[in-house]
C-alpha cells in the first residue's frame, strides 16, 4: 500500500501532548501514532454503520419470509457471482 505525505497544523499544546503520547506509548514516530488514531477512528465508524444497520433491520420488523427463503437467494446469488467471476466477459 503507498502513502502520501499529509501536513498538519497543530498548537504547541497540541504538539507538545502528541509528542508526550508517542514516546510513552513506544510509537517509533508521530505518524506512526497518528495513522494509529485514524486506523481506531475508521473502525470506530465502521461500527456505528454497523449498528445503524442492525437497527435499520429491528426498526424494519419481522420478516415475511423464512430463514431458508433467505438463505436460499443468498446462496444463488453466491453462485451467479461466482460464475460471473469465472466467465468474464
Amino acid at each position: 500500500m503507498s502513502t502520501v505525505t499529509m501536513n498538519i497544523s497543530l498548537t504547541d499544546e497540541l504538539k507538545a501532548f502528541v509528542d508526550a503520547r508517542v514516546k510513552a506509548r513506544g510509537y517509533s514516530s508521530t505518524s506512526e501514532y497518528m495513522r494509529e488514531l485514524v486506523r481506531r477512528d475508521e473502525e470506530r465508524a465502521a461500527e456505528e454503520r454497523f449498528v445503524a444497520l442492525i437497527q435499520e433491520g429491528i426498526d424494519s420488523g419481522p420478516s415475511s419470509r423464512t430463514w431458508e427463503e433467505h438463505r436460499a437467494e443468498l446462496n444463488a446469488r453466491i453462485a451467479a457471482a461466482r460464475a460471473a467471476e469465472s466467465h468474464p466477459r
